[in-house]
């Protein structure tokens, strides 16, 4: 698999169920490393999750796995996953609001109603590119109360790729949300894992 330049999970990129289980640990092992720089803290309880194509294609054979849907589930999981795969102009993330307490979740999120519209990316302390939420389902409800899960797209411009792009940019992610203003500065691992989906 090159994750650099596949942009969508055909079915044929589906491996058999007992062939997958085989190597599922040494499997989801690599997976660990290749998550390491693309998993970002923002803030006490939030982290970013930037998806490529091999992110989600594990997250496709972890489905298949473990629902055992067989044949009949494979459509689904490529019209749940194939979307969030950045097309070359794009960085997205899954973005998770992490409260184990459920008193405390239920409170903290019905205080972050369009949180999602908040999220943004700034390259060098100039260029900002606001997140735009996945369009599938509106995750605030009509209370104010955000999901604990948001999935959000970051358009990319040609001269803002090639900026994240330079070795040591400076790049910071966050919201600007009044209930959750945090940022977090991207390690330069973190960016170059980011530059490699702005192919």
């Amino acid at each position: 698999m090159n994750a650099a330049i596949k942009r969508r999970i055909e079915r044929d990129d589906i491996m058999p169920m007992a062939e997958y289980e085989a190597g599922r640990k040494e499997r989801r092992k690599d997976l660990v490393a290749v998550k390491r720089h693309r998993r970002v803290e923002t803030g006490p309880v939030c982290t970013f999750y930037f998806e490529n194509y091999e992110t989600m294609w594990h997250q496709v054979q972890e489905m298949l796995y473990i629902e055992k849907g067989g044949e009949e589930q494979i459509e689904d999981e490529l019209n749940a996953y194939n979307p969030l795969i950045p097309q070359g102009r794009e960085l997205i993330a899954t973005v998770m609001f992490e409260i184990d307490d459920p008193v405390r979740r239920k409170a903290f999120l019905s205080k972050l109603g369009g949180v999602e519209e908040t999220a943004f990316i700034e390259i060098d302390g100039v260029d900002r590119i606001v997140g735009k939420p996945e369009e599938d389902v509106d995750r605030t409800t009509a209370d104010g109360k955000a999901s604990s899960v948001q999935f959000i797209h970051f358009p990319v411009t040609d001269a803002q790729a090639e900026a994240m792009k330079v070795p040591n940019t400076r790049v910071v992610i966050g919201f600007t949300h009044s209930h959750y203003s945090h940022m977090a500065v991207l390690t330069e691992e973190a960016r170059a894992a980011l530059a490699a989906d702005l192919a």
